[in-house]
C-alpha cells in the first residue's frame, strides 16, 4: 500500500486499461480509479482493447473511455507520454490483446490489480487477491487503505458498486464475505442509489435481447439432466438475425443454473468480428468450472465463473464442450 499510495502522489500522466470484452467489473473498477485520480489532479486516461457494453454507458466519463482498435494512434501517443500505467482485472498481458504490446513496450511504471489466479509478472507491481468479489471491491480497498476514502466521489462510488455488482451476480455469488457489505454500507453513504444502479444494468436491455433470449430458451438450450449441465450456442448468423450488441449475451449463461440440479453452464458464440468461439462457464457450489476452462477451452477463470476462447468452427467447438461435460460426469454427478 505505501508503494501504490507513493506511485499515485508522483505520477502525472496515467492509463487505465484492462482486458478484451470488458465486463462490468473492468468497467467500475477502471473508472472508479479514473474519478479518484482525476480528482487528485492527475490526467488519466482510460483506454480499453475494444468495444464494451452499451448498457455500461451510463456511468459518468464513459464517453471519455479510447477503443484501442479504432483509435490505436491517439492511444499510442498517450501511453508513450504515460508515467503511470495501471491495468485492471487482468492476470496476464495477453488478455489486452493487441494494446498488450504498446503497454509492454512503455517505459512507465505499471501496477497490477486484479483478482484472478495465476498472475504473471509483467507489472512493477502487482496487487492479487484472488479471494475478492471484484477487481472494484480491491479498488476501494486500496483508496481505503491509502487514506484517499474522502476524495472518492459519488461517481467514483457508483462506479465501484456496479463493478461489484455484476462480477457477483447481484451479490448472488463469491459475496459471502461480510467486508464486502462494510464496503456496500461506505458506498451508500457517498449518496449512491443502488436500486436505480441496478435498473441501470439490468433493466436496460434492448427488444432485441429478449427475442435472442427466447430463441436460446426455446430453441439452442440443450439439457443433459444425467450430468447435471447444459450447453447453447450461437453462430454469427443467429447473432445478426436479432441485431446483437455486445452485452446482449451479459448474464445468459447463469440462467440454466436456474433449473433443478443444474451445477455446470456452457455458453458459447461466435465473434462477430474474428475468427474465434468465445465461452463462458458458471458453476455452483465447489463445481470448478475454471478448471473445466483451463483444461478444454483455453481459458481459467474463478471457481464459479470462467471463461475462455477456441478457434475452430462451431460443430467442433460443440463435440469439445460434451467431451469437457463427460470428463467432469462424476464431479456433476456426486450429491
Amino acid at each position: 500500500m505505501a508503494e501504490v499510495k507513493r506511485m499515485f502522489e508522483q505520477c502525472k500522466n496515467v492509463v487505465i486499461t484492462t482486458h478484451v470484452s470488458s465486463d462490468g467489473d473492468a468497467i467500475g473498477s477502471s473508472l472508479g480509479l479514473y474519478e479518484y485520480l482525476t480528482r487528485k489532479g492527475k490526467m488519466v486516461t482510460v483506454m480499453v482493447p475494444g468495444y464494451y457494453p452499451d448498457f455500461l454507458k451510463w456511468m459518468k466519463d464513459a464517453d471519455k473511455i479510447l477503443l484501442y482498435d479504432r483509435q490505436k494512434a491517439r492511444c499510442r501517443n498517450i501511453i508513450a507520454m504515460a508515467d503511470l500505467i495501471v491495468c485492471l482485472d487482468l492476470n496476464e498481458p495477453g488478455r489486452m490483446e493487441e494494446l498488450a504490446q504498446p503497454v509492454l513496450a512503455s517505459n512507465a511504471k505499471k501496477v497490477m490489480i486484479d483478482h484472478h489466479l495465476h498472475p504473471e509478472q509483467f507489472c512493477d507491481l502487482v496487487i492479487s487477491y484472488p479471494d475478492a468479489s471484484s477487481t472494484s471491491e480491491l479498488v476501494f480497498r486500496i483508496i481505503d487503505s491509502i487514506g484517499g476514502l474522502q476524495n472518492l466521489s459519488k461517481a467514483g462510488a457508483e462506479d465501484i458498486y456496479a463493478g461489484m455488482c455484476t462480477d457477483t451476480g447481484k451479490f448472488s455469488y463469491n459475496s459471502n464475505d461480510p467486508d464486502i457489505y462494510m464496503i456496500l454500507a461506505e458506498l451508500l453513504k457517498k449518496g449512491i442509489d443502488k436500486d436505480k444502479i441496478n435498473r441501470r444494468i439490468y433493466n436496460n436491455y434492448t427488444e432485441a435481447r429478449f427475442r435472442l433470449l427466447g430463441y436460446i430458451l426455446s430453441e439452442k438450450l440443450q439439457v443433459f439432466p444425467e450430468y447435471h449441465a447444459s450447453l447453447f450456442t450461437l453462430n454469427r448468423e443467429e447473432l445478426r438475425n436479432f441485431h446483437y450488441l455486445k452485452g446482449d449475451t451479459e448474464g445468459v449463461v447463469n440462467m440454466p443454473l436456474e433449473i433443478k440440479g443444474t451445477k455446470l453452464s456452457i455458453f458459447m458464440h461466435e465473434d462477430t468480428e474474428k475468427p474465434r468461439i468465445f465461452v463462458s462457464l458458471r458453476s455452483v457450489d465447489d463445481f470448478p468450472a475454471n478448471k473445466v476452462a483451463a483444461e478444454f477451452f483455453n481459458g481459467g477463470g474463478h471457481l464459479n465463473a470462467a471463461g475462455g476462447q477456441l478457434h475452430c468452427p462451431m460443430d467442433e467447438a460443440i463435440e469439445i464442450a460434451k467431451k469437457a461435460i463427460e470428463a467432469y460426469k462424476d464431479l456433476l454427478q456426486a450429491e
